[in-house]
């Protein structure tokens, strides 16, 4: 494959890869997706879906977006995760449509749960994450409302081990793109 038949076939994805490697860059610094590459990656997604795809591409755009948006909602709303991951995952669904949203973020939850586990062994705290774990989880059993939740996790968050989600995002994401081989 020529040079330039590489970078046109599949531009969309590696628009969305640099995106990614931009986002978890900034995540595994700042512990933040700032607004300024979401807001812009969802956008830009449905222009585009909208584009090649016309009136069913914006749907398709909408529907991928939705996607992204639900598959990390849950988390957030219950304070295990920041809203700048939620619109990531958003702005990969409003780019990629909703399978590859779903496929992406299933790899980006194995990488996910792999570096949760590396970084609780590299520093020897799994007693204690495994208290945390469990006192979440009793949380969630004893306290129904999801607004009291996300309150109780705003106060725990000072005191846990944070996870800048962005990089699994982007590694699960690229890798799923790879090996399917779409980028």
């Amino acid at each position: 494959m020529e040079w330039t038949e590489f970078l046109v076939n599949h531009w969309h994805v590696k628009v969305v890869s640099i995106i990614l490697i931009v986002a978890a860059w900034i995540d595994g610094r700042e512990l933040r997706v700032p607004n300024w590459i979401t807001y812009p990656m969802v956008i830009s997604g449905l222009i585009y879906s909208t584009w090649v795809g016309g009136l069913t591409g914006f749907g398709g755009g909408i529907a991928g977006m939705i996607v992204g948006l639900l598959t990390l909602l849950p988390l957030y709303a219950v304070g295990g995760m920041g809203a700048g991951d939620v619109k990531l995952m958003a702005g990969v669904g409003a780019w990629l449509g909703w399978q590859t949203t779903l496929y992406a973020f299933c790899a980006s939850t194995v990488v996910g749960a792999v570096m949760a586990v590396l970084m609780v062994l590299w520093r020897r705290s799994f007693h204690k994450h495994y208290d945390n774990f469990m006192m979440i989880l009793s949380e969630w059993m004893i306290v129904k409302n999801p607004f009291r939740l996300s309150e109780i996790a705003a106060e725990r968050k000072q005191r846990m081990l944070l996870l800048p989600y962005g990089i699994p995002i982007c590694v699960g994401s690229i890798g799923y793109f790879l090996y399917t081989g779409i980028i």
